[in-house]
């Protein structure tokens, strides 16, 4: 069982990729926005971020940069969850050091997937 930081301020979005998480056997914690995030994933520091990109705050390209350059927190990879589906959004939020990118709305199988390729072992 692996430990899942979602950042989202979407409330339903929060709940939906839980249950999702929760549903694969895994532990889910959760911020609402990508300051909450950073700090989360400092304290916490789980197996995987599922980060959306557009929250207040700190948006999720910023909170991605700092947990991936993070002393404590860059080995924990970031999986970008956004509807934001431009080919520059996606070639940015790697560029912050995200592992991947997937767009909303997307099924429970690929992101079961997308979570699977990026756990240990």
């Amino acid at each position: 069982m692996a430990r899942i930081l979602i950042v989202d301020d979407s409330p339903s979005q929060l709940m939906g990729i839980r249950r999702i998480v929760e549903k694969l056997g895994h532990e889910a914690v959760t911020a609402e926005d990508g300051a909450a995030g950073v700090e989360a994933a400092k304290r916490e520091l789980p197996d995987l971020v599922l980060m959306d990109v557009v929250m207040p705050n700190l948006n999720g390209f910023q909170a991605t940069r700092s947990i991936c350059r993070g002393d404590t927190t860059k080995h924990i990879p970031v999986v970008l969850v956004t509807t934001k589906d431009q080919e520059t959004d996606r070639v940015w939020g790697m560029r912050q050091g995200a592992k991947a990118y997937m767009t909303k709305p997307f099924d429970e199988n690929e992101l079961a997937e997308v979570i699977g390729q990026l756990l240990p072992g």
